[in-house]
């Protein structure tokens, strides 16, 4: 089994000195790429001409994760892409255990490994942690991070198990199952399109696992920190987008449900003097309305859906029964 490394990379010559060493350095047997989200900085001049053995994808425009990848994937040969993001740290030996799973359990087409924080090391990561879970109106959550709340690593997630969804900052997707499902949906642009992708691999009976021995450290908010208005609006717009195409059941009341839950976000960002993000999840809102018959256009291509949430409402369980830690359902 031969794995891709794909880094997609736009602007970011200063992270791909500090994060590319350590790939290359940890990565024997797999080939390298940076895929470049046209530039504007000398990022790619840089990669040529110190890292003479990774591979380049120069992409024609910006068109954010979902479409820099698909744009960049048709470029690479291998069994296994493993979609890392530049702001990644990895060690060593943390490929054997991904290539094991994926032998050993055969159904298995997405892999995500225990993302920790770069900059608080024996701690989780808040975009992904130790792989994710969806709530029954699409607010994403994590083992090891619910909401803003970080646990601390202290082994409790060292296993293989399946999850929901993988962290888009390092996810592993078997090549003809990724071509299979069409790819990333380009309508999401970034953020939450992992989320979409392993919603549709479940769908269609493929596995989704997190693999705790495998261990890599992300900086995180390296193109859009949690406190930009910016990825508040992607947030809520995306996970609209996701729960509309993929839910189980009467699609309308769990929608409404989920448009008022984001109303009450918004008079929280309200008292806490956030007007900008409020006016985010206004945006986001109008957005899924002016996509709402596209999103039901695609959500009767997909003929079975997947029973997919642990918890009701992990708002409720957080902010009124107080669990701020994950409990295994």
């Amino acid at each position: 089994m031969n794995i891709a490394i794909v880094i997609l990379n736009w602007n970011g010559k200063t992270l791909l000195e500090q994060f590319l060493p350590s790939v290359i350095a940890h990565s024997k047997g797999a080939m390298v790429y940076v895929a470049d989200n046209a530039s504007t900085d000398d990022s790619v001049a840089f990669v040529e001409s110190g890292f003479p053995s990774v591979k380049i994808i120069k992409n024609a425009e910006n068109g954010g994760y979902a479409k820099g990848y698909n744009d960049a994937l048709k470029h690479v040969e291998a069994d296994v892409f493993c979609l890392l993001n530049s702001d990644v740290e990895v060690t060593p030996n943390w490929l054997n255990p991904i290539i094991e799973t994926f032998k050993t359990h055969p159904s298995t087409a997405i892999i995500q490994p225990k993302l920790l924080d770069f900059k608080k090391k024996d701690h989780f990561e808040y975009a992904g942690a130790a792989g994710g879970f969806i709530d029954k109106f699409g607010y994403p959550y994590c083992r090891g991070r619910i909401f803003n709340t970080i646990e601390k690593d202290q082994g409790q997630f060292d296993d293989v198990t399946e999850i929901f969804w993988a962290s888009g900052a390092c996810l592993f997707v078997k090549r003809n199952v990724f071509f299979e499902l069409g790819g990333f949906d380009e309508h999401f642009f970034a953020h939450m399109e992992e989320i979409d992708l392993c919603w549709r691999a479940k769908n269609v009976g493929y596995s989704v696992k997190y693999v705790g021995a495998s261990t890599v450290y992300h900086v995180g908010g390296a193109t859009l920190s949690n406190s930009n208005p910016k990825k508040t609006f992607l947030n809520f717009r995306n996970s609209l987008f996701a729960l509309t195409k993929n839910a189980t059941g009467p699609i309308f009341i769990k929608i409404l449900a989920r448009l008022i839950l984001d109303g009450i976000a918004g008079v929280k960002f309200l008292v806490e003097l956030k007007p900008r993000h409020v006016l985010s999840i206004l945006k986001a809102h109008l957005h899924f309305y002016n996509s709402y018959n596209r999103l039901l256009k695609q959500r009767k291509l997909i003929k079975n859906k997947n029973s997919y949430y642990h918890k009701t409402s992990i708002v409720f369980d957080y902010f009124i029964k107080g669990n701020r830690h994950y409990n295994k359902p």
